[in-house]
């Protein structure tokens, strides 16, 4: 999809493999030569069940509330956990490969993540650098 808005051409890009949210190109025609602009928004995917968005804007964590959730942190440790609601949580430390039951596949998650796991994932946390998060059950 592209439209003009004040000189620049923007073309809203979405691979469906990759992304929850487009990537927003801009190509701006003022009197100078061309230049183009690239804004990604923060990337969503969801994998094995479980949504990850590295690195989302302070605006949304804000909007999310994040910064009064509780908080929560462990060592270096390997640990099975199921979840009874789902949880979304904010990674500021550490690094998880999180393996859902059944699966020979993980998911890696760490400093910076916004992650969300559904009501009645059972998965083993396997933690490799110290956790400090902020979580919320729903």
């Amino acid at each position: 999809m592209a439209s003009a808005v004040d000189g620049f051409l923007l073309l809203n890009l979405k691979p469906q493999s990759l992304l929850t949210k487009p990537t927003n190109v801009s190509l701006y025609f003022g009197k100078r030569a061309p230049s183009l602009q690239i804004r990604a928004d923060s990337m969503a995917t969801e994998r094995l069940g479980i949504k990850v968005e590295k690195n989302p804007s302070e605006s949304k964590l804000t909007e999310l509330g994040v910064r009064q959730w509780p908080k929560w942190g462990c060592g270096p440790s390997k640990f099975p956990w199921t979840y009874s609601d789902k949880e979304t949580c904010y990674l500021l430390e550490g690094k998880v490969k999180v393996t859902p039951a059944g699966s020979n596949e993980s998911v890696e998650i760490g400093a910076g993540d916004l992650v969300v796991f559904p009501k009645g994932m059972s998965c083993t946390w396997d933690v490799s650098v110290a956790v400090d998060k902020h979580y919320k059950f729903e």
